[in-house]
């Protein structure tokens, strides 16, 4: 059968040169799983754009409008983090897009990914962080309204904390928003989620995948999901230039497989989205992500 997974790295953002968003992995990363042999061609998909409905069932009207018709004060994209422009807003519909494509898909066949996506810090009237829109967010209310779930655990492992889909969810008894993130990095100001875990800068492997494995089962047990979105961040890693963390390519990998397993024993169906990396060397960064395409692959046997 082999993974299935949806690249928005056709639709790229022109930012000013310098930029520190990396947007360049995601063709990278697009070209490494084709190369290895992770993703069949046949199964690596161009997203279509999240319908607009979907969209303003979590986004305010007003933020729509000004995303869409190109209206954001300067003030607003510099929250954001990028310039607005037309390519800005295709590519945040198809990048929304390919998390609801796979989240769909992984409900038919047990996991699915994007090679995009977890824009976490989007709220329901504004981006920010780079992130445009919540597509987490869009992707279950987008279930929800076919009928197809009720409940989902988003299992958040970006190295900075989900505070726009904590925002999101807040009061939603049927989601379990779990983030692990660092104490002291982005956002600031943290905006609680269902359970928090809090790292300390320099956190290596062992902790990490300890305070992991203690608090999975209990997520998933408490959830009781339908579906569980996990954004693998490829941020924690020792070598990135925003993450403060200091886990290593085994570590991740040991990160990915273990959330996959203990999804696996409870018979959940789980849609990735890669989130954040800012590594010294984009290819890092690239091989972070590939990595958890891998794993994911090898758990579809």
């Amino acid at each position: 059968m082999g993974l299935h997974a949806w690249s928005s790295a056709h639709y790229v953002i022109p930012l000013p040169e310098g930029h520190r968003f990396p947007i360049a992995k995601y063709a990278l990363l697009r070209d490494a799983v084709l190369a290895e042999g992770i993703v069949r061609p046949e199964a690596l998909h161009d997203p279509a754009r999240a319908p607009l409905e979907d969209i303003a069932r979590v986004h305010d009207t007003a933020y729509i409008e000004r995303l869409l018709h190109g209206t954001m004060p300067s003030a607003e994209q510099r929250t954001l983090g990028f310039p607005w422009s037309e390519h800005l807003v295709e590519r945040s519909l198809r990048a929304s897009g390919g998390t609801l494509e796979a989240a769909t898909h992984a409900l038919d066949v047990g996991i699915a990914m994007n090679l995009a996506g977890g824009t976490h810090h989007a709220f329901a009237t504004h981006g920010e962080g780079f992130c445009v829109l919540n597509d987490v967010a869009i992707a279950t209310a987008a279930l929800r309204a076919q009928g197809r779930i009720t409940r989902v655990a988003i299992i958040d492992l970006d190295v900075h904390q989900g505070n726009g889909t904590h925002a999101l969810f807040a009061g939603d008894d049927a989601a379990f928003t779990f983030s692990m993130h660092g104490r002291r990095n982005y956002p600031f100001r943290k905006v609680a989620g269902r359970l928090d875990v809090e790292l300390e800068d320099g956190t290596g492997d062992s902790e990490y995948l300890e305070r992991l494995g203690d608090v999975l089962p209990s997520v998933l047990a408490e959830s009781r999901p339908d579906l569980v979105f996990y954004l693998a961040g490829a941020d924690p890693h020792e070598g990135d230039t925003l993450g403060r963390l200091k886990l290593t390519f085994d570590g991740l990998m040991r990160r990915d497989a273990m959330v996959l397993d203990a999804v696996r024993s409870v018979g959940v169906p789980v849609a990735i989205a890669i989130a954040g990396g800012y590594g010294r060397d984009i290819h890092d960064t690239v091989r972070v992500h590939a990595n958890t395409a891998r794993i994911a692959r090898d758990f579809l046997g």
